[in-house]
């Protein structure tokens, strides 16, 4: 089943922020990983959004997700974001392939 990462990102340095998503972005797609949505300012509509941009990556399962976020590469990219590059970040899985189906009420 597809595993999704969403990140808040806010840059507090330009510069610092293009070098680890650079090394950022070559981890992910040497992990499997498919930007959905890369550095797009969002929009907020309803309760509070602290960040100036998001991210959405879609890999082929969590198990990926998580070979990714420890590998050697990635780690490099979140010692150069260190202190310069405000993340919040979370891992998800994705519908089953069957979809998705609100659970009948209960009475």
């Amino acid at each position: 089943m597809s595993a999704y990462v969403i990140v808040n990102v806010d840059v507090l340095d330009e510069e610092a922020g293009l070098a680890y998503a650079s090394v950022a972005q070559e981890s992910v797609l040497d992990h499997g990983g498919r930007y959905l949505i890369a550095g797009s300012t969002p929009e907020p509509v309803e309760g509070v959004w602290n960040s100036s941009r998001v991210v959405v990556i879609e890999f082929p399962d969590m198990d990926r997700i998580q070979e990714w976020y420890g590998s050697p590469a990635y780690r490099r990219a979140r010692k150069i974001r260190e202190g310069k590059v405000g993340v919040g970040m979370l891992f998800v899985e994705g519908v089953p392939p069957e979809g998705f189906s609100v659970p009948d009420q209960v009475s």
